[in-house]
């Protein structure tokens, strides 16, 4: 047979379509190529295969070779169709003979030229689309950890050419499918800090307790050195564990990241702080190759933006669709790639520029004008999509000395959230921030004193329609941390303490 057919699967943002690697083997003057849109890496596939091929001890076609990678409008990029290329060329020169296993699984694997498989990034959407078709699934030995996460598919990983043209010829016996990895992985140096660790600074405690139990997002605003990064850093370690699918999700972006996957911090929540100076690329996602950004890093888990100020007016921004809809879309010229952004978004700020506006100690010397600028490189908008606004105060250094016996760790505080969250999931599906506007009249009516009070207060305040909402869904959590299933004017008024954080 002079023609071979087999599957293989392009990177795409999560959704790695499905290639169909043609190989036919015709006469003429002897040459290989690969046609199908393939980028630089791909076209120099046909080096590495020819060296894999004769170093593995098989017989290089002197023929012509033509490689079809279909369909044809889509890119190819990448060195994962060295594998599917090379074992068409034998399947079509009548080296490889199919018995137990035939051409018809999937096929993935960076060929070095001495035949040995390299890993390839991106592996677990490929394996996850695989599994969802019933196929089985040819891939490096090396990706084995990240792809055996995929539970119901069958997987054979091999560490070279030659030993995958053993299995499908029959001549060597079939690998059995690798189980699924472990629920827990190694966690050392990846917990986050204790909350105990925390001195004096009580409404920041609480505040991070119900952006947690209703997933809110948060903004700090207080003088230097007065805990904003440490309450920030210890978010995570109060969320509730992830669960199956979330995990597979979030490994998922990750395993098309510049990052890669990484064992070490499988299941566990991840917490992105990106530096001030970083582009609208580098936060929303892009590039050449169109890589997820900081925001879908931190899907599922924590996105924190300490000096919130300094960050670029127009990179804070882009932030603002993310937020409502829990995804990004990244258009390109011929095609679009859409990744997953459910985080919590978490921010820290000074008061002013010399960073003691409203200190107790008086030292700060801004006038109003030169606050009123400082807080001017907020779009409004955009602080208008905070849950939570909280005003802290510098801590005393007494406080630092005194033991607390009565501070709760991040333990406590945990099994707390995770109480309030099955009570959000149980009545509408899904935790308060994520509610809609119809969702959120169903599970949070209010009274009439309560009705009543929360419009005073709106008009009062110059809340917007989207102000006044999130402002019932922060009260719907408390109520929720306190096992009610009525709100209250007082639910409301702890809800709107933590709401305009401006000076000006």
């Amino acid at each position: 047979m002079s023609l071979a057919r087999l599957q293989s699967r392009a990177p795409s943002g999560l959704d790695a379509p499905s290639v169909a690697v043609e190989v036919h083997l015709s006469g003429g003057l002897p040459s290989f190529t690969i046609v199908g849109l393939p980028e630089a890496a791909v076209r120099e596939s046909r080096e590495r295969v020819r060296s894999a091929l004769i170093n593995s001890g098989f017989d290089f076609p002197v023929r012509r070779i033509t490689v079809n990678l279909a369909p044809a409008d889509l890119p190819k990029q990448g060195g994962r169709f060295d594998l599917p290329i090379a074992l068409g060329i034998l399947a079509a020169s009548g080296q490889l003979r199919s018995t137990e296993v035939d051409l018809s699984g999937e096929y993935l694997g960076e060929l070095g030229l001495g035949g040995e498989l390299r890993p390839i990034p991106g592996v677990l959407p490929a394996v996850l689309a695989a599994g969802r078709l019933g196929r089985a699934v040819m891939l490096p030995m090396a990706n084995r950890a990240e792809a055996s996460l995929v539970r119901d598919v069958r997987l054979l990983a091999v560490e070279s050419l030659t030993q995958a043209a053993a299995y499908l010829s029959g001549l060597a016996p079939i690998p059995a499918p690798i189980a699924a990895a472990p629920l827990e992985k190694p966690r050392q140096g990846n917990e986050p800090g204790d909350l105990k660790d925390i001195c004096g600074q009580p409404l920041g405690v609480r505040a991070l307790e119900i952006a947690a139990a209703g997933g809110h997002s948060l903004m700090m605003v207080g003088p230097p050195g007065c805990g904003k990064t440490m309450l920030a850093e210890r978010l995570a370690g109060i969320l509730p564990d992830m669960q199956g699918d979330e995990a597979l999700e979030t490994a998922a972006v990750y395993s098309v990241s510049h990052l890669g996957f990484d064992s070490q911090h499988w299941q566990l929540r991840p917490f992105r702080a990106p530096h001030h100076s970083a582009s609208a690329v580098s936060l929303v996602g892009g590039g050449a190759r169109v890589r997820p950004g900081e925001i879908s890093l931190a899907h599922n888990g924590v996105l924190f933006l300490d000096e919130l100020s300094e960050f670029s007016r127009q990179v804070l921004d882009q932030l603002r669709e993310p937020l409502e809809s829990g995804s990004v879309s990244i258009a390109r010229a011929g095609r679009t790639v859409r990744y997953p952004s459910r985080f919590q978004w978490v921010s820290a700020m000074n008061p002013c520029s010399c960073g003691y506006y409203g200190d107790r100690s008086g030292r700060c010397q801004c006038t109003a004008q030169q606050v009123r600028r400082y807080w001017n490189r907020l779009s409004g908008p955009l602080i208008d999509r905070v849950d939570l606004q909280v005003r802290l105060q510098a801590v005393d250094p007494g406080e630092l000395n005194i033991k607390k016996s009565g501070a709760e760790n991040s333990a406590e505080v945990k099994s707390r959230v995770g109480c309030a969250r099955e009570r959000q999931t149980a009545r509408a599906g899904n935790i308060n921030a994520y509610l809609t506007q119809s969702e959120l009249q169903q599970v949070a009516p209010l009274p009439y004193d309560a009705q009543c009070f929360l419009i005073q207060a709106s008009k009062k305040l110059g809340f917007s329609v989207r102000g006044h909402h999130r402002v019932i869904r922060v009260a719907r959590t408390i109520a929720d941390l306190e096992d009610t299933a009525t709100l209250t004017a007082e639910h409301l008024a702890e809800a709107l303490q933590y709401r305009a954080p401006n000076p000006t």
